[in-house]
């Protein structure tokens, strides 16, 4: 068996379930995806770790509903309010709950409220005015009209106004309705009391002395029907006084029984309203879009769902390395990132081939964040050299990362220092999409057979060669087996997706190339799984990856 072809088995131990299925038990013409391998579960430990780790959004959120409740209440204070209670008699042979909704209705109309507002010359509408004031029923016969203002005095002054206006057209309201009722009685009184005529002109016209058994009968039926008549003339006017009378207590009994008084407030309570009500919506929104977001997201966090994907232990899991502008980092953060530094420099500095004769290689691939991963292949190269080692660092990312930390961005091979310890640094053209390296065993046959002479002269007498790289899934990562024999790959916590994570895993194995361990920056504190992953697992691994270098060496052209 070859260098590249061994393979460190881990064993998961017992679980309640297997979130992957070997070769072997995968159902025939069954596609699997990355993103269904995924295990997390839901539960409170998941919302927590997720508004945890961003709990600057949901505090600026916050910080922002603060400031928009305070703005509001500054903008739009509280309004003062004055409440006035009218005592009403209504009229005793109709019902009175059906009576006060009435009296509800008048003080809420437009008449009253348009009334209140030329009395006072109200600086609003018609219809805020309406907005500003509520009646209240309280008993069959009690009404309290609450008014809010923009000061005590004007609310005061408000509320009086409205229950004088109400009574006042209230009173008018009655009278009308009683003119009505007058009008109607009028016509009956008028019809009776010309029926009545009538009826009286043809009774003069019988003779009382020699009257026949006809005539007398005629006499007696119309002698009923003027009884009838100055019955409605007597019950017009009864009525007519009745309700007259009953009008006049109407309108004498209603008066304001609680004169126009101010609400007593609380200026501390309203302030801690809008200020406190706009931060806790700030919060709640802020909070509801972090579980959100978590939830709809495919980016992978958990040590067990990184080492599936990427087909490879996860070994070693600090926190985050950012450096932040703003937030800026404290100093506790930096002191704890430099030690996480050199905890993934040592774990890097083990992963080294040992005990194999000429130059060890170690290809150190960034899967996300390459700013970081550049880092910490600068740190790794500066303490080898320090060392006594001859280290050849090769910056394959694309975008000179390395090369940019160590002072330089011109291609080709320069020497460098960090921290007093040197070494060389390569930095291919930037329009070598596959830049070769010093080794050639089993690279790929899209891969140039022949590396830069002065390449292969400089790693000939040196005894570690680094490599940064980066790995585009839409293109052939065959060069990375000339460059080195090993790989570990960089994650950074919610960064990637399963898909790139398996692209990256999968392009690594094809060329050649051994992921022994995977590295995961920024891990949750709340993630208690191992992040190792199943025998059938990396038997199935092993075996998608010789089968890919055996494919290679066939399709290879032969060499003229």
């Amino acid at each position: 068996m070859s260098e590249q072809d061994q393979i460190v088995t881990w064993f998961r131990g017992d679980e309640p379930h297997r979130r992957l299925l070997s070769d072997d038990d995968a159902p025939a013409g069954e596609e699997r995806f990355p993103a269904d391998l995924t295990g997390g579960l839901v539960n409170l430990g998941f919302f927590t770790a997720a508004l945890r780790r961003s709990a600057w959004v949901w505090c600026l959120t916050a910080v922002a509903g603060l400031l928009i409740g305070s703005a509001l209440f500054v903008k739009y204070p509280p309004a003062y309010h004055a409440t006035a209670t009218v005592l009403l008699v209504d009229n005793t042979n109709q019902n009175p709950a059906v009576v006060v909704l009435t009296d509800q209705s008048l003080a809420q109309s437009e008449t009253v409220a348009s009334r209140v507002v030329r009395a006072l010359n109200v600086p609003e509408s018609v219809t805020t005015f309406q907005t500003n004031y509520t009646v209240t029923v309280v008993t069959d016969n009690i009404l309290t009209l609450n008014v809010g203002a923009k000061s005590s005095a004007a609310a005061v002054q408000r509320a009086a106004a409205l229950a004088t206006t109400f009574l006042q057209y209230r009173a008018q309201y009655e009278r009308t309705q009683q003119q009505q009722q007058f009008a109607q009685l009028d016509q009956q009184y008028n019809a009776a009391q010309q029926r009545l005529g009538t009826l009286q002109a043809q009774t003069s016209r019988i003779p009382s002395a020699s009257a026949t058994p006809a005539e007398k009968a005629n006499y007696a039926s119309l002698q009923t029907q003027m009884a009838q008549q100055e019955q409605i003339l007597q019950y017009v006017t009864a009525t007519k006084l009745a309700t007259q009378t009953q009008t006049n207590a109407m309108v004498a009994g209603s008066y304001v029984l609680d004169p126009s008084t101010a609400v007593k407030r609380s200026t501390k309570k309203e302030t801690a309203l809008y200020v406190g009500g706009g931060l806790f919506v700030g919060l709640v929104a802020g909070m509801a879009f972090v579980i959100l977001a978590a939830l709809l997201s495919r980016r992978l966090r958990r040590r067990d769902d990184v080492a599936i994907a990427a087909g490879a232990p996860v070994l070693l899991s600090v926190g985050s390395m950012r450096r932040r502008r703003w937030p800026p980092t404290l100093p506790r953060q930096a002191a704890k990132q430099t030690l996480d530094m050199k905890r993934v420099v040592k774990h890097l500095r083990g992963a080294v081939p040992g005990g194999t004769q000429g130059m060890a290689s170690l290809a150190v691939v960034a899967v996300d964040d390459a700013k970081v991963v550049a880092r910490i292949v600068r740190s790794l190269a500066a303490s080898c050299a320090a060392e006594g080692m001859r280290v050849v660092v090769a910056d394959l990312s694309g975008g000179a990362h390395l090369a940019r930390l160590l002072g330089t961005s011109d291609p080709g091979m320069h020497k460098v220092s960090q921290d007093g310890a040197p070494f060389l640094l390569v930095l291919p053209e930037p329009e070598e999409v596959a830049p070769v390296g010093p080794l050639q065993t089993g690279a790929s046959p899209a891969v140039p057979t022949q590396a830069q002479a002065a390449l292969t002269v400089a790693c000939s007498s040196a005894s570690l060669l680094l490599t940064l790289a980066v790995l585009d899934p839409a293109f052939d990562g065959g060069y990375l087996r000339t460059w080195s024999t090993n790989a570990v790959a960089v994650v950074t916590a919610g960064d990637s997706s399963a898909e790139k994570i398996s692209s990256i895993g999968e392009m690594t194995r094809l060329a050649g190339t051994s992921l022994d361990s995977v590295i995961l920056l920024g891990a949750d504190k709340s993630d208690e799984s191992r992040g190792v992953i199943e025998l059938a697992q990396q038997s199935a691994l092993a075996s998608r990856a010789s089968a890919g270098r055996r494919s290679r060496q066939e399709t290879r052209p032969e060499t003229v």
